[in-house]
């Protein structure tokens, strides 16, 4: 056998060793912190997409209503105009006041 393997450690050698240890657990301790760090932000990126995906639904869904409330003001503003249209206008009456061009000022 080697005599260096026999050889008890220096007191300077062992207190290297435990310097290392004291090094090794800090690093353990900082990965292990940036392991759980790592895991909240992965959860929370999780979270933010579905809120995402769940606002994208909503504004498809506000779309579609926006579409059918346009087409639904549009026919009932075709309807009333065909109706003022068919009713004859008396000078100085209600009539005249009220003409579909009044009535729907508001832009399509």
């Amino acid at each position: 056998m080697c005599e260096g393997s026999q050889r008890s450690l220096s007191p300077d050698h062992r207190r290297s060793s435990n310097a290392n240890a004291v090094v090794v657990e800090d690093l353990l301790r900082r990965l292990a912190e940036n392991e759980a760090r790592l895991q909240q932000a992965r959860s929370r990126e999780a979270e933010l997409s579905r809120k995402l995906e769940e606002m994208k639904r909503f504004l498809s869904v506000i779309e579609i209503l926006e579409s059918y409330l346009k087409r639904r003001f549009h026919e009932q503003r075709e309807t009333v105009m065909r109706l003022f249209s068919s009713v004859p206008r008396r000078k100085g009456g209600w009539i005249e006041h009220y003409t579909p061009q009044r009535c729907f000022h508001l832009q399509s």
